[in-house]
């Protein structure tokens, strides 16, 4: 079980950096790209391939990095001129240009045989007691950082003004013992879930218990917690209790990645690797659309005629905003190739591209964290429907994977007829202020 948790974890940080990328490129920009896995394909071959001819893993890395921005650079200089419909048909063309190339290009790319037997990172590793030690602290800071994240989110409904000191040390003393309480009720869903999973289902039920519990923890925090609960919808609720339920899961599966750094696997130090590297970048991205740069890109998915009238390079912009995302999947290429161990072209299909708007649209377009926790909540649907759905329905192989697409699809259209924005996006950003 750890180490189908630890394979999770892998996937699941794989395409919440690949879809911080697209994230950037239309939640930020505006930009409709619809061949994002076009970036993805060049970073993983050229990563496996230099590596293979003995250049060191992370030069292959930033040079698959690089080229993936410049193929962003030759889509961006050919299509950024013209209307966004011409973007979203250029980038699924050239996806497919990708993929077939390295489908015929065997000579390089060794076709449908595909390649591997290519260096993989930390494979020979071997950490004593206080480095794994250390690796297990890097990981759960990140962690604790992600929670406190979704827990700052949590807290994002209205509240009394305290504005006397006396009431504001009581309402910073209140929110200390809600945040104690929720990471009690958080740890009870974990333990919940870890022996529903293992040894009986019958306590998952405990684990809707304690996420029933988090939701009192999260109005706790405030002045007037049945007033503010009552101006609640039950879909806020919901919605607030099911958060908490994958952030159980989540933290279930960091729990296998710990065990998995002590007992140290293969798996585990690419996990742990793959985490850091999608903390670095979430919080660069993090400073980078909040600094003057990032708002220029805002204006520019508002209305990039009062960006231009500003005196603002429209054109600049929206191509470093293309080639950075760009860059960023590339990278998820390369760990994606190290995942699997092996690549070839049917691999990198456009259904990945969608894969990551499900996750961008899901978690709250122009939303950095919305896209982790749509990430998150991607997989664990993959994950549970794999396991659940062959109990429910009796349909083969084939037809079960066509009906858990259709089911996403269901619950997407159910999402956005509630909350179009997303579950963390902004609905004035959305609606351009109308």
């Amino acid at each position: 079980m750890v180490g189908y948790l630890v394979s999770l974890a892998i996937f699941t940080a794989t395409y919440a950096l690949f879809s911080l990328g697209l994230n950037l490129q239309w939640g930020y920009t505006g930009l409709i790209n619809f061949g994002h896995i076009a970036f993805m394909t060049v970073g993983a071959y050229t990563t496996v391939l230099l590596s293979l001819n003995g250049v060191p893993l992370v030069l292959a890395v930033l040079a698959g990095a690089i080229l993936a921005g410049i193929l962003g650079l030759l889509i961006g200089i050919s299509t950024l001129r013209l209307r966004e419909d011409y973007l979203a048909i250029v980038t699924i063309g050239v996806s497919e240009v990708v993929r077939l190339i390295a489908l015929n290009e065997e000579e390089l790319t060794q076709g449908t045989r595909g390649v591997y037997g290519f260096p993989l990172p930390l494979a020979s590793l071997n950490p004593n007691l206080p480095l794994r030690l250390g690796m297990i602290v890097i990981l759960t800071m990140i962690c604790g950082v992600g929670v406190w994240q979704i827990w700052r989110w949590l807290g994002h409904v209205p509240q009394g003004a305290d504005r006397s000191v006396p009431l504001r040390r009581a309402a910073l003393g209140r929110q200390r013992l809600a945040l104690g309480g929720y990471l009690l009720c958080l740890g009870g869903s974990v333990t919940a879930l870890w022996w529903g999973f293992a040894m009986n289902t019958g306590f998952l039920g405990l684990a809707g218990a304690s996420a029933i519990a988090a939701l009192g923890c999260v109005y706790s925090r405030f002045s007037h917690p049945l007033k503010t609960a009552s101006h609640q919808s039950w879909l806020t609720h919901s919605t607030i209790i099911a958060v908490n339920l994958v952030l159980g899961l989540v933290l279930m599966v960091y729990w296998a990645g710990v065990m998995g750094l002590y007992d140290y696997t293969y798996k585990a130090g690419l996990m742990w690797l793959l985490v850091v590297i999608l903390g670095f970048t979430f919080w660069q991205l993090q400073r980078w659309v909040h600094s003057p740069w990032g708002r220029v890109l805002k204006s520019i998915r508002e209305d990039e005629e009062v960006a231009k009238a500003l005196g603002k390079n429209v054109f600049r912009y929206k191509l470093q905003s293309l080639m950075l995302g760009g860059a960023i999947a590339g990278i998820a290429g390369a760990f994606y190739a190290w995942q699997l161990t092996f690549i070839n072209p049917d691999g990198f299909i456009p259904l990945i591209t969608f894969q990551a708007w499900i996750i961008v649209v899901l978690g709250g377009a122009g939303n950095n964290v919305g896209t982790l926790l749509g990430a998150m909540i991607f997989w664990v649907y993959d994950a549970a429907t794999r396991f659940l759905l062959p109990s429910l329905v009796t349909l083969d192989d084939a037809r079960l994977g066509a009906f858990r697409i259709m089911v996403i699809g269901l619950l997407l259209i159910v999402l956005m007829m509630w909350r179009p924005q997303g579950i963390l996006g902004n609905k004035d950003e959305l609606t351009l202020g109308r």
